[in-house]
């Protein structure tokens, strides 16, 4: 079967100037790669893929503006009141709505933030070396977007710590356990605190994976259930501006904020 052969990536552009983050996981979870580098040695890693399915934490391309038609707002469950959400993504109203908060998009491509401008480039890349936009009945290689906050607040059932917290970063390597993929135990991280290493500052926190290395799993996992359990995974937006996927069946109405 193709799909044995399949390497699911997940692609971090969010660290801005930083190196990108990127992961791979195999049919069976088994994390293939965790790695940072720069747009170039991404490029490269995936060419040398057979065959993959990548899930880029980013908008895959400017905001097109569609909320400023009335046949799409009528179209969208409640309708936003007349007048609101005018700038932002489709995508962007069906999750802040349900309080799970997501960046805007601008709909000038100089107007966005680097990190963005990064994750344009990335879709347009993968576009030219054949990759197609996720559902795609056309060959192995496919892309999608992924909002990582989104993942896993619709997995916990609320929304996490902060990203870069350290009980946030611990949350989400559990949420990452919990779906069987193969990462460090982070209760590991609290088993080794001591009074001793609270006093030095020599807390073991290479125990714990860096809030982008978090981000990159999460959506290499989405890629990875969109083909295994489609039945498990969900959307938002409009496919023509760009869809978020997100790895349970159903979204809840709204997300309790973390306290």
């Amino acid at each position: 079967m193709l799909f044995n052969q399949t390497t699911f990536l997940g692609i971090d552009p969010t660290a801005g100037k930083r190196p990108l983050t990127y992961t791979a996981l195999n049919q069976d979870l088994n994390i293939l790669a965790i790695n940072h580098g720069s747009l170039e040695e991404v490029m490269a890693f995936i060419a040398g893929q057979t065959a993959a399915i990548i899930a880029i934490c980013s908008p895959s391309q400017p905001n097109l503006r569609l909320m400023q038609r009335e046949e799409i707002r009528q179209k969208l469950i409640p309708p936003p009141r007349p007048g609101r959400w005018m700038n932002y993504r489709v995508a962007e109203y069906q999750l802040r709505r349900r309080h799970i908060n997501i960046p805007y998009t601008p709909s000038e491509e100089n107007d966005c933030p680097r990190w963005m401008q990064t994750g344009f480039k990335i879709f347009r890349r993968l576009k030219k070396m054949g990759y197609k936009p996720f559902p795609s009945d056309d060959g192995a290689n496919q892309y999608l977007e992924v909002y990582p906050h989104a993942s896993y607040t619709a997995l916990l059932e609320k929304n996490p710590y902060p990203k870069n917290s350290i009980e946030g970063r611990l949350q989400r390597q559990l949420v990452l356990i919990e779906n069987d993929i193969n990462v460090t135990d982070p209760m590991r991280f609290l088993e080794e605190i001591t009074r001793h290493r609270l006093l030095t500052g020599t807390l073991p926190l290479d125990f714990i994976l860096s809030s982008e290395e978090l981000d990159a799993l999460i959506a290499a996992f989405t890629a990875w259930r969109v083909i295994n359990k489609p039945e498990k995974t969900t959307c938002v937006g409009d496919a023509q501006e760009g869809q978020v996927f997100i790895p349970v069946a159903e979204l809840k109405t709204r997300y309790q904020s973390v306290k």
